[in-house]
């Protein structure tokens, strides 16, 4: 058996540098990072080389360095090309540095125009004076600048989310409570139900979901690991379901989607807040499964903080799972919040 010296767990380096489970399993799928498997150990496990890395992901992440470039970046260990890049980065920090020191200046004289003239009507003189015009002249309408860019990230808006109607199916599930590879187990499962059924022809318009369950009200940060994962793929009604597959009765509903690629799972804190602030929509917890959506018929309160049924949907899964040499890094996901209209 190998020494476990030196080597940490997935949950170990997450709460040691503050990254999500699902974000560090994003970044060993796209070849950012590599785990190990320890004789008569059940976990993947990373040693020293590895969380070394990790901390150097992490410092260019928070430095907004692009996953694309930090591939790069760690994979030449030459510093020509890492200049290049990082002044890549600099000039286009020292723009928006420009255009928001621009936007800063023309507000204050705006500012001092309205404190020497109070009767000054903005829309017929303020902001019609060709001073003004030509100060606002170089600055772009498309491109963000670092303030909004943040304003965006923090929140949705109505323009992120479209409203849409799930319809009643029928679906195999698989759930796992391994507490590490949950996701990974259940879609291998899945995975060889479709082959063995061809449900590539038996079912094309076949729909995936996922989403995580919470065991005895242990709920995790916002993109830390569950307890529990349930895995579905929608099914023609009177197919057989072989263990330890189970079949489900969905019965549909209104959700709230919101579509990010993969490794995204930060947005669903942003979806939340979304439908707090809605003035046409808010939560709906009431059941839509058959049987409930819980984990081995235990189900918890909503007031708890238990967002269920929340649903992950992976998008282009017909293509997606025939595919041998898909990237993850490309995969595109819906994150769907059961919602209602307001009384």
């Amino acid at each position: 058996m190998i020494s476990l010296n030196g080597l940490q767990t997935i949950t170990q380096l997450t709460t040691s540098l503050g990254v999500s489970t699902r974000t560090l399993r994003y970044y060993e799928r796209i070849g950012l990072l590599e785990s190990r498997r320890v004789d008569d150990y059940a976990y993947r496990m990373y040693d020293e080389i590895a969380i070394a890395r990790l901390k150097q992901i992490v410092i260019l992440r928070k430095l907004r360095v692009p996953l694309k470039q930090i591939a790069q970046l760690l994979s030449d260990d030459g510093t020509v090309n890492a200049i290049e890049l990082f002044l890549q980065n600099i000039n286009e920090l020292d723009d928006e540095i420009t255009s928001l020191s621009t936007i800063r200046n023309i507000l204050q004289a705006l500012v001092d125009k309205l404190r020497e003239n109070a009767s000054i009507r903005i829309s017929e003189h303020l902001l019609s004076d060709k001073k003004i015009m030509a100060l606002t002249a170089p600055l772009s309408l498309n491109k963000f600048t670092l303030k909004e860019a943040d304003e965006k990230l923090s929140k949705l808006t109505d323009r992120d989310v479209r409203i849409i109607y799930l319809p009643p199916m029928t679906v195999a599930a698989c759930q796992s409570d391994q507490d590490e590879g949950n996701e990974g187990y259940c879609g291998q499962e899945i995975s060889k139900f479709l082959f063995a059924n061809d449900l590539f022809s038996l079912k094309p318009d076949m729909r995936s979901f996922g989403f995580n369950i919470f065991i005895e009200n242990n709920i995790p940060e916002t993109g830390k690991a569950s307890p529990c994962w349930e895995h579905w793929v929608s099914i023609p009604e009177d197919i057989e379901v072989p263990e330890p597959l189970f079949k489900r009765r969905f019965l549909g509903g209104l959700y709230a989607a919101h579509m990010i690629k993969m490794g995204g799972w930060d947005d669903w804190e942003k979806l939340g807040e979304w439908a707090k602030t809605s003035e046409l929509y808010e939560f709906d917890w009431n059941p839509r499964c058959e049987p409930d959506q819980a984990y081995m018929g235990k189900r918890y309160e909503p007031d708890k903080g238990f967002m269920d049924p929340s649903l992950e949907e992976y998008l282009n899964f017909y293509n997606n799972t025939q595919n041998p040499e898909l990237n993850g890094a490309h995969m595109q996901l819906d994150l769907l919040l059961p919602i209602k209209e307001k009384s």
